[in-house]
């Protein structure tokens, strides 16, 4: 689990591309004092496993991860080159402020960038993810991770939403250095999933969905409570 506050960004120091996969050597010391072997650690917003530090004996100022071919069928991970810049943030700790929104690390689609524009000292983002279909889950004011950043939605329209950068987060993560037709990793709140989940269970009868927790008993009361008034 992440945070959506990314930490620091890293650089691609070297890549491997053979058939079964990709490994990444990314640099970044600031973040690797306390890395262990085995530890997840985000990527652009995808959940990936260390698998070589360096040196192997602390201070380390690199790391290793293994990218299978379904991440990078499912992310913008395989377009990546030496020395671009990629978005960090370690797991979260139990006693860890959370600033952002609860985040997988687990990449719903990919979007184009199909417009940039400034607003002030901000700049506006237009991203229009592949799968249409995630839109469902996409409102305004609402939450999206955006290459792993935890962003607040602006504008939601058919095909596309918006984004807003103030210029503290420009500093602190990669998609201000992007432009229009670049792609972005994009997770979408995971809430409105687990709603449409329960919802559908109660629509369907399905008891076993409405059990799974409080957010179904919530999703129920819902209903009922709409049903009561007509």
């Amino acid at each position: 689990m992440f945070t959506g506050i990314v930490e620091t960004i890293g650089t691609i120091s070297h890549l491997e591309t053979p058939s079964t996969g990709t490994t990444l050597t990314i640099a970044s010391a600031p973040i690797l004092t306390d890395a262990h072997l085995g530890d997840s650690i985000s990527v652009n917003g995808t959940c990936l496993t260390i698998t070589h530090l360096i040196p192997e004996t602390a201070p380390h100022t690199s790391f290793k991860v293994g990218i299978a071919p379904e991440t990078l069928r499912r992310t913008n991970l395989g377009r990546l080159k030496a020395q671009d810049s990629v978005n960090l943030e370690r797991a979260l700790l139990p006693g860890t402020r959370l600033g952002g929104h609860f985040l997988q690390g687990h990449v719903d689609a990919v979007a184009a960038i199909s417009a940039k524009k400034p607003d002030g000292e901000a700049i506006v983002f237009r991203f229009e993810p592949r799968d249409k279909s995630l839109l469902r889950y996409v409102i305004e004011k609402g939450y999206v991770a955006v290459d792993g950043a935890s962003l607040t939605v602006t504008a939601v329209g058919e095909s596309w939403f918006e984004v807003m950068l103030i210029s503290y987060t420009q500093e602190k993560v990669v998609t201000a250095l992007k432009s229009v037709g670049d792609e972005v990793n994009v997770e979408v709140d995971m809430v409105g999933k687990y709603v449409e989940r329960s919802l559908e269970g109660y629509l369907k009868g399905d008891e076993q969905a409405l059990a799974s927790g409080p957010l179904g008993r919530v999703v129920e009361q819902l209903v009922k409570q709409e049903l009561s008034k007509r």
